[in-house]
């Protein structure tokens, strides 16, 4: 039986990229483009604002406004869009008894097509605290609403792409990364070759003045970015949206992944006040895992990203702020409420804070490695990454679990998947189910006791990496393009070291006894009251998908127990003490 709910993060691949799985219309057009009855209409009123336009207003604006649910009655509301090359296309037409939205609307993001009102419209309005608040109280038809959200985003990302189009020359790292965010994000995009495409050879002379604009980014407003930085994007899309600095959240997780989003579900669904900040996207290494098998209740296995964009819908449907790309410079755990500072200088305040932020991916001393990062030189293995070696041989460097994952993943599209590991062998550092499943793939060749060397190239991007023996240092070259690296992870915790947070030898954060504290006091909690680790950067902890999911949720009960105990209160001069209860 197909799911209800697919995943979108399991569709957000460029235009480019390998074929998926796309959206029938013919069978599905029911769940994706619904007709209420006149009870579901009913049950709507009680949450919408009645609002009429005449014929030919305009609703809303692609990346402008941010409407929400538009629920019409009579008249009709015609949505379309016009991308930055002038073409328009008609998107859907809704009729009476349909309604307008998808994921975005849920946190009031604005949406990516034009609304245009056709007749007198007449309509209900539902901002995204309303959307939220009719999903919570009528379970049926919040179902199917959610149900229509998650499958248009589905079709926007597969068979009708729309959001930003990314021109670039092919093999240009800023163009990579930029792909790889959305991509992640389950953002749609095109992705255009200006030598290969006249539209976009045209985009470029009107815009393009020296390499250092590379790549230009068209946005579906007919603005063009040239160069921009992930936070550029993201303010323009969205998906970092604007902060309210006078704001104290109950809850401030850093980090998105599985731990950051399961505390974000938890605590927002308790009806705690939640901000999520994340500095590349949600699902953090585990949103990167071709597929995880042993995760509890998923039989066939889940992609990394499909069980991320899970998360991400629960999170945003019941509440919880999400701010991507947002870097954690600072924790300012001297003052109350603590204080987290980005990397924009923008200051949040919140009576708690969860670390979430989980590991980075460990990087090689290799000369030039700088240089070939996203030129050939990846750290994980997404579609993205599978589309650009399709049909050429890949070397894959590492032992764990992620590294086998990749294999496999990677022996769908590449000629050959080399895979190099320091060790005699897998069976102490990876599953047996993936050893095995590595060893049935034909097309995986297993190489052991190697070292890596160097990396060569040219104006192209990596070319030939160099190895050698580790016992009897022969030398080895690998002609390839793409190198993986899955060779561990730090823990992303060097942004806490101006705070009193304790870290155990390897900067990982101490947490419940081993952090000081008396051994009645909440196991998750750091040495700085109110501030609490979960997941990958807390040491000690199990490094799965299912335990660091499973501290997400039981860091919020330990959270209830601080918060009952202290309160915040403003003292003169704008300062903030922290007074038991």
């Amino acid at each position: 039986m197909p799911d209800q709910f697919p995943a979108f993060g399991s569709y957000a691949l460029g235009a480019d990229a390998e074929p998926r799985s796309a959206v029938d219309l013919a069978t599905r057009g029911h769940q994706i483009f619904p007709t209420l009855n006149a009870d579901d209409l009913r049950r709507v009123r009680r949450f919408g604002v009645p609002r009429r336009w005449q014929d030919g207003d305009c609703v809303f604006r692609a990346c402008v406004d941010s409407p929400g649910m538009i629920v019409v009655l009579n008249g009709h509301l015609v949505c379309s869009r016009t991308d930055a090359l002038g073409k328009r296309v008609e998107v859907v037409d809704y009729g009476p008894g349909q309604f307008s939205g998808e994921v975005a609307q849920l946190s009031g993001r604005p949406p990516l097509v034009d609304g245009m009102a056709v007749g007198q419209l007449d309509a209900l309005v539902l901002d995204a605290a309303s959307i939220r608040a009719l999903l919570m109280a009528e379970a049926d038809l919040g179902e199917r609403l959610m149900r229509a959200f998650i499958l248009r985003r589905v079709l926007l990302i597969g068979d009708h792409p729309g959001g930003p189009i990314l021109i670039g020359p092919p093999a240009h790292a800023g163009l990579f990364e930029l792909e790889n965010f959305l991509s992640r994000n389950a953002y749609p995009y095109t992705r255009r070759d200006p030598a290969q495409d006249p539209e976009a050879a045209q985009l470029v002379r009107e815009h393009w003045h020296e390499d250092a604009d590379w790549p230009l980014v068209a946005l579906p407003d007919g603005f063009v970015m040239r160069n921009p930085s992930l936070v550029e994007l993201g303010r323009c899309i969205g998906t970092l949206p604007r902060i309210d600095r006078g704001k104290v959240y109950d809850v401030l997780v850093v980090g998105a992944g599985p731990s950051g989003l399961a505390t974000a579900v938890y605590a927002a669904s308790e009806g705690l006040s939640v901000m999520v900040l994340d500095q590349r996207a949600y699902g953090g290494q585990a949103g990167a895992s071709a597929r995880i098998e042993n995760f509890l209740g998923f039989p066939t296995g889940i992609t990394g990203r499909a069980l991320a964009g899970r998360s991400y819908v629960q999170a945003i449907k019941f509440g919880a702020e999400i701010a991507i790309p947002a870097r954690a410079t600072r924790l300012l755990c001297h003052e109350r409420p603590l204080r987290v500072e980005l990397e924009d200088g923008t200051c949040l305040r919140a009576k708690s804070v969860v670390l979430a932020s989980g590991a980075r991916y460990r990087r090689p001393e290799l000369p030039d490695l700088e240089r070939y990062e996203g030129r050939g030189v990846y750290y994980w293995a997404s579609p993205v990454e599978a589309g650009l070696c399709r049909g050429q041989p890949v070397l894959l460097v590492g032992g764990g679990n992620s590294a086998g994952q990749a294999a496999v993943f990677l022996s769908a599209h590449a000629s050959t998947v080399h895979l190099m590991v320091r060790r005699a062998g897998l069976e102490d550092t990876m599953s047996s189910y993936l050893i095995e499943r590595i060893a049935a793939t034909p097309n995986i060749t297993l190489h052991t006791r190697i070292g890596l060397d160097a990396l060569e190239g040219d104006e192209n991007g990596l070319s030939r990496v160099r190895c050698h023996g580790i016992e009897d240092g022969r030398e080895q070259a690998f002609e390839t393009r793409h190198m993986f690296l899955f060779v561990g992870a730090d823990p992303n915790s060097d942004w806490l070291r101006e705070c009193a947070v304790a870290l155990d030898d390897k900067g990982f954060v101490l947490t419940g006894p081993d952090a000081g504290r008396d051994h009645q006091a909440r196991a998750l909690e750091t040495s700085v009251d109110g501030v609490f680790a979960v997941g990958d950067v807390r040491a000690g902890s199990t490094k799965r998908v299912a335990a660091a999911a499973g501290e997400g949720a039981a860091v919020v009960a330990q959270i209830h127990g601080y918060l009952a105990n202290h309160t915040v209160i403003p003292a003169k001069a704008g300062i903030h003490i922290e007074a038991p209860k």
